[in-house]
């Protein structure tokens, strides 16, 4: 009886926890993409005399600093735990986001931005090792989903919440009210995660289970290049509707920035329950089963696939139909989301090393932004047009589809060169 009611209890930790790392996904990218509904302002744009090129740097001074801390902020969640380093990191992006509605200058701007990069370069990593040290394979999908609708949700909240304070009071007020509010997350987690800082001997042999799986035996492995592969192709579409879809929607189909709040709302939520959903759906299907890896190098093909619709909205004439296939696009990537990332951060890695793996895939994730922010912004300098930025997300999805068939393999997964170490049967 009480064996049935330890499990219990940790069965409601485990979720609990789980969800309030969602919550902490989605306060991230809130802080991380309200820059995107400031860009979509005239009043902002005339303040700092920007280009749409000075926009795409704006937008993607985040990502270089977040890719170039991940894996540090990996290497740091494989020993030093979850709890403090995300605590401190968080307090850290947050008042940096409030900070910028003090900046008056477009350096101070961009200084915060990379700032706010650094420190949420804890986020994913530390993320996926808790998942790892508490979830089964048969978990995994749901899990993942849950934590990736804090990251679609963020956008999809931050969107229409930054377009309010921007219309009702102003940029400036954004910036300060989401940065001081996202503080009240700290709260229940430091009350309710357990203390992992490891001790010293802890730290040993954390160090001795880390170097079991050597650095060139991750950067050699098929699967992590497989993932950086997936994970930019899938972030570059995600991280183009973060930064670039107000814009868009006010520029070229002529919304108010209200209104494109709206609809980039029920573009992040759409890919966001899709996620879940499909997350959840491959569990069931493998615990059946069915092969982990078949089943969800499936569903992922199947995301990318269906993201390439985004093409049919950006040469609609209808507003109605450009908007329907927005939203569908972005939703139909959900089924990417979860099974991609069980795939190349959790299924085909040794559990010793989640943390490393995840922070040399989010370079790529990170990169991604980046290139998609700038690159964007300079195709849209050059077309004077949404039409071609788009056209290079197909090509990116295409790349991902074809990636995620041919590298994803078991056998090219990277090696643990102890027996005690070894990683975990999908």
């Amino acid at each position: 009886m009480e064996t049935s009611k330890t499990v219990r209890t940790n069965f409601a930790y485990h979720w609990g926890i789980l969800a309030l790392l969602a919550i902490g996904v989605l306060t991230s990218f809130i802080d991380r993409t309200s820059i995107s509904s400031v860009l979509a302002d005239v009043h902002f744009i005339r303040h700092f005399a920007l280009t749409n090129v000075d926009r795409g740097w704006i937008n993607s001074a985040f990502f270089w600093s977040y890719g170039l801390f991940q894996v540090p902020m990996g290497w740091v969640a494989d020993r030093y735990g979850v709890k403090w380093p995300y605590a401190v990191c968080f307090a850290l992006w947050c008042l940096a986001t409030a900070l910028m509605g003090t900046v008056t200058t477009l350096t101070g701007l961009v200084v915060m931005r990379l700032i706010i990069g650094i420190a949420e370069a804890i986020v994913i990593p530390a993320s996926y090792r808790w998942i790892r040290n508490n979830f089964d394979e048969s978990q995994n999908g749901l899990a993942v989903g849950i934590l990736a609708m804090g990251n679609k949700f963020g956008p999809a909240i931050g969107a229409p919440v930054g377009a309010w304070f921007i219309v009702n009071y102003s940029w400036k007020a954004m910036f300060v009210a989401t940065g001081l509010v996202g503080l009240l997350w700290l709260v229940p987690w430091l009350l309710a995660v357990r203390n992992d800082l490891p001790s010293r001997e802890q730290l040993k042999r954390a160090d001795r289970s880390a170097r079991s799986v050597s650095f060139a035996s991750i950067l050699t492995s098929p699967v992590v290049w497989g993932g950086m592969i997936t994970n930019f192709c899938y972030g570059y579409f995600t991280f183009f509707c973060m930064t670039w879809m107000p814009a868009y929607l006010v520029e070229q189909r002529g919304l108010s920035i209200g209104q494109s709040g709206i609809f980039t709302f029920f573009s992040f939520a759409g890919i966001a329950i899709v996620a879940a959903v499909a997350g959840w759906a491959a569990d069931r299907i493998i615990a059946r089963g069915a092969d982990a890896i078949f089943v969800r190098k499936a569903f992922t093909i199947a995301g990318f696939v269906g993201g390439c619709t985004v093409l049919l909205g950006a040469y609609a004439h209808s507003l109605e139909v450009a908007l329907f296939w927005n939203v569908l696009s972005l939703s139909l990537l959900g089924m990417t989301t979860a099974n991609n990332l069980v795939l190349s951060r959790l299924t085909l890695i040794p559990k010793p090393t989640i943390g490393l793996v995840t922070g040399v895939q989010q370079v790529a994730t990170s990169l991604s932004g980046g290139v998609a922010a700038s690159l964007s912004g300079w195709l849209l300098h050059i077309s004077k047009s949404y039409d071609l930025p788009m056209l290079v997300i197909l090509v990116f999805l295409l790349v991902g589809a074809t990636a995620t068939a041919i590298l994803y393999r078991r056998e090219w997964a990277p090696k643990v060169s102890e027996p005690h170490c070894e990683l975990r049967e999908a």
